[in-house]
C-alpha cells in the first residue's frame, strides 16, 4: 500500500543500487525520476531495469506488465528537474562525502520544502551528509542492500537532526514496496548490519596474521560447524578486501596485517582474481572454479578453529548496538538474516551459548591481546551480573519466560478462531531451522485448542518452504536430528483440522509439513517435491511414511530415489495435494475451504480426524468398530441435535462445541 504523502520520488544515480532503487519504487506504484551524470549512465540504468521488469514479468513475480511498470519511470541528466516535484528524494551516488554533500545541497535547493532527503550510503555518516542542507531534521538514512529488488532489508538511520516523522515515513515508505526496515536510532560507523558483520571477517583476518589459523580451517569451521553461508575469507574476497579495509581505516580503527597486505599488492578478492583464494585469470565463473581455483575448502579443513573467539566478538558489537540504544535485539537480529543470510541473528546467537559463555571469552580474549575489540560492551556485562545470561537461565538479549519469542513465524488467530501460522524466514525461502521447528510445536502445544476452529500454514514471501535449514545438518548432534519429526507429528495431530497453503517452493522438510496437514492447497506452478536424496540423506520428518499411504509404495519410492520436483498439477494429479489452482485463485479457494471448517461441529470434525488417521493402523473390523463408537458418541451431543434441527429447518446450522 501507497504511502500518502508519497506521490513521486527521485532517485539520483543510476548505477546498480540507484536503477535497483527506481524499479522498485515503480513497481511499488511510485512515479520516479532516475537522474545520473550522463544520458549514457541514465540509459544504461533504464535498460537494466527494463530487462529486470521482464525476468519478473516472466517469472509471474509482478502484478502488472512490464511495460505498465516503466511508464511509472522517467530519466533525465538534470538533477533541479529530477527532484522539483519529488516527495521522496533517495540518493545512490559514489561513496565519497564529497560528491554525496555536493549532490545533497544542490537536491535541497530545488527540491519542494516538505521532501524528504534520503542516502543510500552505507557507512558515510547521516549527520555530515545532512550538514550540507538547511533541512537536517528531514535528512535520513535509507540503507538498501544490493541488489535492491532481491535484498529485502532496508536500514533506516537516524542522523544527529532526523526527526521521528521523517524516519517514520521512510520506514512506512519501504515497507510500501515490500521491503523490512528496521531502525538504526544513533548514526553509528557501519549502522547495525556492517558493524556486526565486518568482525565476522575481520576477527578470522586477525587469527591468520598471527600464525594462529589457515584460511580454509576458518571458513570450513564457520560453514560446516556454525552454519554461515560463507566463510569469511570467501567473503571477503565475495564482497572486495578492499571494503573491509576503509571501514576499518574510516573507523580509525586498526586493520589486520593480512587484510592490509592483500589491499597493497591489489589482491581483492575475486574482482582482481586474486584475494584470499586465487580464482586464475580474474575468472568469477563457475568455469574457473572447476579448473582448480577459487574456493576449495571442505568440510574436514576445520581443525581446530576456534568458533567462539570470531562469534563473540560479534555478539559483543551487538551488545554495544543495544546497550547504545542504536538498535533493538530484533531489530540486529532482522537484519544480520536479511542483510548478511546469516543462519540466525547474533543475539539469538548468543543466548543459545550462554552470554556468560561470551563474556568469559572476551574477558579472556582482552587480557590476552589487550585490543579494543575485545573489551566486553557495558551492556552484556550487566545482563550477566544479573543473571540473565540466556535462554537456559530464561532471559538474556530476549525473555523467555512468559511469552519466548518467535523469530521465524508470525500468528494471529482471528475472530472466527483460524489460527493463521506464516512460515517467515525469507531470507532463506522459508528452509525451517531447529528454532522454526521448536516455535512451531510449542505453539500448537501452548495455544488454547477451544479458541481455534481451524489452522492455516503458509509461507511469507516467494515460498511455502524450501526445505530443511540444510547448513545445520553438519553442525548438529545425530541424536537431535532425530528428534526433528516431533514437531511435524505435533502438527499432525493437533486437535482442529489444519490446511496447507502452498505456493512457491514446497520441498523436503517444507512437503512433510505440509503433508503433517489434513488439507492441501498448492498453486498450479509450485514445485513440490523430495529432494532429500541429491543430499545423500533422506526425508526425516515422516515422508516416507505419510506419502506411502497417500499415494502408494511405487509413487513413493519415486519419488524419493529420483529426488523428483514437480509442479502442482502433478502433484494434485499423484494425489500429493487436494486442489492445485491459478496463483490468482490460491486465496479464494482456501478462504472457501476454512469457511467450511469454521462453521463445521467441531467435536466431529476432531472425532473424524481421529478415527481416519487411526484406522489404517487398525484391523478393518476394529477400524470399524471405533468408527461406529465414535459415531454412537456424536449422537448424543448437542451440536447432533442443532444439525438435525437445521436440517428440518432448512437452516445453515450453528454448531457450539458441546
Amino acid at each position: 500500500m501507497k504511502v500518502d504523502t508519497v506521490q513521486r520520488v527521485a532517485v539520483l544515480g543510476a548505477g546498480s543500487m540507484g536503477h535497483g532503487i527506481a524499479e522498485i519504487a515503480a513497481i511499488g506504484g511510485y512515479d520516479v525520476t532516475m537522474r545520473d551524470i550522463e544520458e549514457e549512465f541514465v540509459q544504461e540504468g533504464y535498460d537494466d531495469i527494463e530487462w529486470s521488469l521482464e525476468k519478473l514479468e516472466a517469472k509471474g513475480r509482478i502484478e502488472e506488465s512490464a511495460e505498465a511498470v516503466l511508464e511509472r519511470i522517467t530519466t533525465t541528466t538534470h538533477l533541479a528537474d529530477a527532484v522539483a516535484d519529488a516527495d521522496l528524494v533517495i540518493e545512490a551516488v559514489p561513496e565519497q562525502l564529497e560528491i554525496k554533500e555536493d549532490t545533497f545541497s544542490t537536491a535541497d535547493e530545488h527540491a519542494p520544502d516538505h521532501a524528504i532527503l534520503a542516502s543510500n550510503t552505507s557507512s558515510l555518516s547521516i549527520s555530515d551528509i545532512a550538514a550540507a542542507t538547511d533541512r537536517p531534521e528531514q535528512v535520513v538514512g535509507m540503507h538498501f542492500f544490493n541488489p535492491p529488488v532481491k535484498m529485502d532489508l532496508v536500514e533506516v538511520t537516524y542522523g544527529e537532526a532526523t526527526t521521528d516523522e521523517t524516519a517514520k515515513l521512510a520506514y512506512e515508505w519501504a515497507e510500501s514496496v515490500d521491503k523490512r526496515p528496521i531502525y538504526v536510532r544513533k548514526d553509528v560507523h557501519g549502522f547495525v548490519v556492517n558493524t556486526v558483520l565486518v568482525p565476522f571477517m575481520e576477527e578470522a583476518a586477525w587469527m591468520l596474521s598471527n600464525d594462529e589459523t589457515t584460511v580454509q580451517e576458518a571458513d570450513s569451521a564457520m560453514v560446516y560447524e556454525r552454519g554461515y553461508p560463507m566463510g569469511p575469507f570467501e567473503l571477503n574476497d565475495f564482497g572486495g578486501i578492499d571494503i573491509a579495509y576503509h571501514f576499518r581505516d574510516e573507523s580509525g580503527q586498526p586493520v589486520p596485517p593480512a587484510i592490509e597486505e592483500n589491499v597493497e599488492n591489489d589482491d581483492l578478492g575475486r574482482k582482481s582474481g586474486r584475494g584470499f583464494y586465487d580464482y586464475g585469470d580474474g575468472e568469477t565463473s563457475e568455469t574457473s572454479q572447476a579448473d582448480g581455483d577459487g574456493v576449495d575448502y571442505q568440510p574436514e579443513d576445520a581443525g581446530n578453529y576456534e568458533t567462539l573467539r570470531t562469534e563473540a566478538v560479534m555478539i559483543n558489537k551487538a551488545a554495544w548496538l543495544v546497550g547504545n540504544d542504536v538498535a533493538t535485539p530484533e531489530e540486529i537480529d532482522i537484519g544480520l538474516r536479511l542483510g548478511g543470510s546469516f543462519p540466525e541473528g547474533m543475539c539469538r546467537r548468543g543466548d543459545r551459548l550462554g552470554l556468560d559463555i561470551v563474556l568469559e571469552r572476551l574477558e579472556s580474549l582482552y587480557e590476552e591481546y589487550g585490543a579494543e575489540r575485545y573489551e566486553p560492551a557495558d551492556y552484556l556485562v550487566e545482563l550477566v551480573e544479573e543473571g540473565w545470561t540466556g535462554e537456559d537461565a530464561g532471559k538474556g538479549f530476549f525473555d523467555y519466560r512468559v511469552d519466548p519469542p518467535t523469530h521465524y513465524i508470525n500468528w494471529d488467530i482471528d475472530d472466527d478462531g483460524v489460527l493463521t501460522i506464516e512460515l517467515d524466514r525469507q531470507e532463506r525461502m522459508n528452509s525451517m531451522s531447529d528454532d522454526m521447528f521448536m516455535e512451531i510445536d510449542r505453539l500448537l502445544k501452548d495455544v488454547d485448542v477451544e479458541e481455534v476452529s481451524c489452522v492455516v500454514f503458509e509461507g511469507a514471501g516467494r515460498a511455502f518452504s524450501s526445505g530443511a535449514d540444510i547448513t545445520g545438518f553438519t553442525a548438529d548432534d545425530p541424536a537431535e536430528i532425530m528428534d526433528v519429526d516431533e514437531m511435524f507429528q505435533t502438527i499432525y495431530e493437533f486437535d482442529r483440522p489444519t490446511v496447507a497453503k502452498i505456493h512457491g517452493f514446497c520441498l523436503g522438510a517444507g512437503i512433510e509439513l505440509a503433508l503433517a496437514c489434513d488439507i492441501r492447497v498448492a498453486t498450479e506452478d509450485a514445485t513440490i517435491g523430495t529432494p532429500e536424496t541429491n543430499l545423500g540423506v533422506i526425508p526425516g520428518g515422516g515422508a516416507t511414511q505419510r506419502l506411502v499411504r497417500l499415494v502408494g509404495e511405487a509413487r513413493t519410492k519415486e519419488m524419493i530415489y529420483r529426488a523428483m520436483q514437480f509442479d502442482g498439477e502433478q502433484a494434485e494429479g499423484w494425489g500429493i495435494v487436494n486442489h492445485a489452482v491459478p496463483a490468482a485463485d490460491l486465496e479464494d479457494t482456501v478462504d472457501d475451504i476454512v469457511d467450511d471448517l469454521v462453521s463445521g461441529p467441531p467435536i466431529a470434525l476432531k472425532a473424524a480426524k481421529q478415527v481416519i488417521q487411526d484406522g489404517p493402523e487398525a484391523s478393518l473390523e476394529t477400524a470399524l468398530a471405533i468408527e461406529k463408537q465414535a459415531f454412537a458418541v456424536l449422537t448424543t451431543t448437542d451440536d447432533m441435535l442443532e444439525g438435525v434441527t437445521a436440517f428440518r429447518e432448512d437452516r445453515r446450522p450453528e454448531f457450539k462445541g458441546e
